[in-house]
């Protein structure tokens, strides 16, 4: 008993006693996860998710010197010792990549350890990942980069695919909001935050695709210095996307009083993805023989097949000037029809989806009630 309230008093002395929180959940790490389990398979051991301190561990020994993180690893795998003494030597390089919502998503999750534990390392390197957040915003605009250093044209780009830009804005806006969960943050520290929030936001305004005097969506990734869409990987050609379009709206729509800038931004979205909606047409699975490629195996091929009921259905890629579907191979060639992709391409990326739906049903009809156009 006496151990007990001893223990009892510690917590209670601790800074995360007052309000402390559920164990946070290791949703943000799913695409991560998915892209490890395409390599490596999924027959591995995993830490419950109720072992807060052990994956927090994880993600400490994943980080890198400058408090930077690799991406696609998952979080909860229980490491033997040659993985630990690999992860402790990629842990002195540094940098890292903020795609598949990779480093946003490591400080929010050790801000919610250190609360739960009060253990100091977790307090740490969560700081240590916000300071390497904040130096690498572009200053051209705004955005963040896919990844640094880069070792592909691509990685310096101002990056929206994946959630990057906005998936970063939106966890900054959690340090600035949850003011006992990262009440570590000091005063300085929040300024910097906060200017770094403002830069983004409009960065994000300034990117919005223009179609004449419409506002349309937002390209995968922009040129950091002529601020034009450009090309991603090779199969991804400069364009509108319908899916990372809707991340950014759901962004902008999460901003407390927006500003009338951003009132007009998600409206010129929405009537935007409303637009370029695809009818008569819907992607059918079928089963197929087993092939395995370099990052994934697949038993299932996809085609597009006309349907004069089907609805709810977009493309991922839009072409910026007259919204046409762009399609390519890995060899950067533009395509007609999807049937023209490699199997490898069509089973390993979502050419269409139905990103839009909740959006556009639910979402946007009630932040639209309380959020009327400005003149």
């Amino acid at each position: 008993m006496r151990a007990l309230a001893a223990g009892l008093a510690l917590l209670a002395a601790s800074p995360a006693w007052a309000a402390t929180p559920a164990p946070p959940s290791l949703a943000g790490f799913e695409d991560a996860i998915h892209h490890w389990r395409n390599v490596h398979g999924d027959a591995y051991p995993r830490y419950a998710p109720d072992q807060v301190a052990l994956i927090a561990d994880n993600i400490l020994r994943y980080q890198r010197t400058d408090g930077g993180w690799i991406e696609n690893q998952d979080p909860a795998r229980i490491l033997d010792d040659a993985e630990k003494a690999r992860f402790d030597a990629e842990a002195r390089k540094s940098g890292g990549s903020f795609d598949n919502r990779n480093i946003y998503t490591q400080l929010d999750y050790l801000a919610t350890a250190y609360a739960i534990t009060g253990d100091v390392r977790y307090r740490d390197g969560s700081l240590k990942g916000l300071a390497f957040t904040l130096a690498q915003q572009i200053p051209s605009c705004g955005g963040w980069p896919h990844t640094v250093p880069a070792t592909q044209p691509y990685h310096p780009h101002i990056t929206i695919a994946d959630d990057v830009t906005a998936g970063v804005l939106g966890t900054l806006r959690k340090v600035l909001a949850d003011t006992r969960r990262y009440a570590f943050i000091d005063a300085t520290l929040r300024a910097r935050v906060q200017a770094a929030v403002d830069a983004g936001d409009a960065c994000l305004l300034r990117l919005q695709v223009r179609q004449g005097d419409a506002l349309a969506g937002w390209a995968g990734q922009y040129d950091a210095q002529t601020l034009l869409p450009a090309q991603g990987r090779k199969f991804e050609l400069p364009s509108i996307t319908g899916q990372e379009t809707v991340g950014v709206v759901r962004y902008l729509m999460s901003i407390p009083d927006p500003s009338p800038g951003v009132v007009k931004a998600v409206d010129g979205a929405a009537a935007w993805l409303r637009r370029v909606e695809i009818t008569g047409w819907r992607i059918e699975t079928f089963e197929a023989p087993a092939e395995q490629f370099q990052y994934h195996s697949s038993t299932k091929d996809r085609r597009l097949v006309a349907d004069p009921a089907a609805t709810g259905l977009w493309a991922r890629f839009y072409d910026v000037a007259d919204n046409s579907v762009v399609l390519a191979t890995r060899d950067s060639q533009r395509v007609a029809r999807y049937q023209d992709i490699p199997r490898e391409r069509r089973t390993g990326y979502e050419w269409y989806g139905g990103w839009p739906k909740r959006l556009l049903s639910k979402e946007y009809p009630q932040w639209k009630a309380s959020h009327p156009a400005t003149p």
